[in-house]
């Protein structure tokens, strides 16, 4: 996963989505290509073409604030585009490596007590979408995935684009496909020399066609929130709303959900709960000692 491939790519991808028309300018000529042309992204930017074209080649190196705010206004970016190319530029400074401490590969005793204090299903997960401990219930939600992991580490990522049996489980798959790619993208950003994160793209990559179109739109999603159906082998259809909450010192994402009150849902996860029992001879595959 080539740095400057990255940056290339997102601001190529993002230069494709506008028209002259959104954004004010007069189009002459046939265009060979859809969107901006590199002088009309400078034009807007308000930047040499020169330039603009050292950015688009990879080279972020450098880059004022200043011009990351033209660069995105020119490319109407988003809330969460704006920030992945601010992640793509910090990379792109001197010393990146040793710039961002890198996440935890366990989880603390303390987190896993949080988890299993929550009465609803929830997980904690890396920005590789590695499962590394969840509650009973969690588990008894994602039995699916964690089975299909064959005693390994069980990722998301994985499940779904490489098992069949996740088009069952995901009450809507692309939405579920469009999403996992979308985190995956955003992490690759904020940490692109994580060899693991690499090799688990490149698996993927190699392995999936839908995996591989979804990452060539290079959408990126940070803030992951909402409601996601599910269909559960033993309880059957599932609509559970879901938080992200950063576990900041840990690099770690705890996910928890929740089903409407009085819903047919919470019936159905009070009844996954009753056939539950916490296993506390492994409560987590990843399980650190407390230093505390």
């Amino acid at each position: 996963m080539d740095h400057r491939s990255q940056i290339r790519e997102f601001l190529t991808s993002r230069r494709a989505r506008i028209t002259p028309q959104d954004a004010g300018l007069p189009s002459y000529g046939t265009r060979r290509v859809p969107g901006l042309r590199r002088a009309e992204v400078a034009q807007l930017a308000g930047i040499s073409v020169e330039y603009y074209s050292r950015l688009e080649r990879g080279d972020l190196s450098g880059v004022s604030d200043q011009v990351l705010d033209a660069l995105a206004r020119a490319l109407r970016l988003g809330d969460e585009d704006r920030t992945h190319l601010e992640y793509l530029a910090r990379a792109a400074g001197p010393s990146p490596r040793r710039g961002r401490r890198a996440a935890s590969t366990t989880v603390r005793p303390s987190v896993q007590r949080l988890l299993d204090s929550m009465t609803g299903p929830a997980f904690v997960k890396n920005g590789r979408s590695d499962m590394l401990a969840a509650n009973a219930l969690g588990r008894a939600l994602y039995a699916p995935m964690i089975d299909s992991a064959r005693g390994a580490v069980p990722n998301i990522a994985r499940f779904t684009f490489l098992d069949p049996h996740s088009r069952e489980f995901w009450g809507d798959w692309e939405g579920a496909a469009d999403t996992t790619v979308a985190l995956l993208h955003a992490q690759a950003g904020r940490d692109p020399f994580d060899k693991a994160l690499t090799d688990l793209i490149g698996e993927l990559s190699t392995r999936s066609q839908d995996f591989r179109t979804r990452w060539a739109r290079h959408d990126v999603r940070h803030h992951h929130n909402g409601a996601k159906p599910f269909h559960h082998p033993v309880v059957g259809d599932l609509h559970l709303a879901y938080e992200s909450l950063d576990l900041t010192t840990d690099g770690l994402t705890l996910i928890a959900y929740n089903a409407e009150p009085g819903s047919d849902s919470e019936d159905k996860l009070s009844l996954l709960a009753s056939w539950t029992t916490p296993d506390p001879a492994h409560p987590s595959p990843t399980q650190a000692t407390d230093p505390t």
